[in-house]
């Protein structure tokens, strides 16, 4: 048996429970992961309250952000042994238990190896894959930014925004990215940001007018959602190429139409909820291991870390906008 933090019902924050659970068995090409550390993602939020319907099976481990070590390799899988420290999104969706409790089982495919030449400490290893695979197949896979083109960023300082800056300027792009203060516009030019705007103090048609001429940008990066994608629409440039990865919401496209946009949607639990895209993880998973040995890349974390046994406490200040970064959860 291993102690795992689990919800037996939808609901608040207060729904998670600790519990003693069978310990898992890898089957082919899994391997069994002794979990060091894991990150909420707001994806977690919204499975634990049961408006997107993609959790495991009650009683349900959540959390796929998982960093640990290897603790037994499954027949097949070649590449990961015993002992390797490990990271990647490996669960905490139908079918895959998630990383709140002492081991994970994870396919192979989608865990990165922390080598030595990685200066990024094992468990903050745990607050990268989710964000930098969505970040990594929106703008490189999906929009295609090319360098020196110019991509408009939003939430420059939110989980997936802020990596989100430090890939497009690895791919040789120009980057400009919303904030709401002062502290996260400094927060957004360390990343590699150059161009901030104050989204409360500035409208649309303004930053438009001063980034681009009034041309718009070449691409237009929503990792917000709701009427921010009606906004995103509005910057983007015509012919030229928008991406969300929040677009659970309805919109008038009349000028998604007129402007003659290609709009792209990422849902990056994708490849484990249907198994579409597997085999092409460990291409993935390279660029976040060839990021970080290039120390091209590393996770804002929020000031405050939460034990496993705390995680409604976490779901708490993310759902009150006080987190600044990605949260980082450890296992007791």
């Amino acid at each position: 048996m291993m102690k795992a933090v689990v919800i037996e019902e939808f609901g608040g924050p207060e729904v998670f429970v600790e519990r003693d659970v069978n310990t898992p068995e890898p089957g082919p090409g899994q391997v069994r992961i002794r979990v060091v550390a894991s990150s909420l993602n707001p994806i977690e939020t919204k499975i634990r309250s049961g408006f997107v319907k993609s959790g495991p099976a009650m009683p349900a481990i959540l959390n796929g952000d998982v960093a640990g070590v290897v603790d037994k390799v499954g027949a097949g899988v070649s590449g990961l042994v015993e002992g390797d420290e490990v990271f990647g999104c490996a669960g905490g969706v139908k079918g895959w238990q998630g990383a709140l409790a002492d081991y994970m089982i994870a396919d192979a495919r989608v865990l990165a190896k922390r080598t030595p030449d990685m200066t990024l400490p094992l468990e903050e290893c745990a607050a990268l894959p989710l964000v930098f695979l969505t970040a990594w197949s929106a703008l490189a896979d999906r929009s295609g930014l090319q360098s020196g083109e110019h991509a408009l960023i939003h939430a420059g300082t939110g989980g997936v925004g802020h990596v989100g800056i430090q890939i497009a300027k690895y791919l040789g792009a120009r980057v400009s990215t919303t904030v709401s203060t002062p502290e996260k516009a400094e927060l957004a030019h360390s990343l590699g940001a150059d161009d901030i705007i104050h989204y409360r103090d500035e409208s649309v048609t303004d930053y438009v007018e001063r980034l681009t001429d009034g041309k718009g940008f070449d691409l237009v990066f929503d990792t917000v959602g709701g009427e921010n994608l009606d906004r995103s629409i509005e910057a983007t440039g015509i012919a030229r190429r928008l991406c969300s990865i929040n677009t659970r919401s309805t919109h008038d496209l009349s000028q998604l139409h007129a402007k003659s946009l290609s709009l792209h949607v990422v849902f990056r639990s994708i490849p484990l909820l249907h198994g579409i895209g597997m085999d092409d993880q460990p291409r993935m998973v390279g660029h976040m291991e060839q990021m970080l040995r290039d120390n091209a890349v590393r996770p804002l974390l929020d000031s405050q870390r939460f034990a496993f046994r705390d995680v409604g406490a976490a779901h708490r200040r993310l759902e009150a906008g006080e987190a600044t970064g990605k949260i980082l959860l450890l296992r007791d």
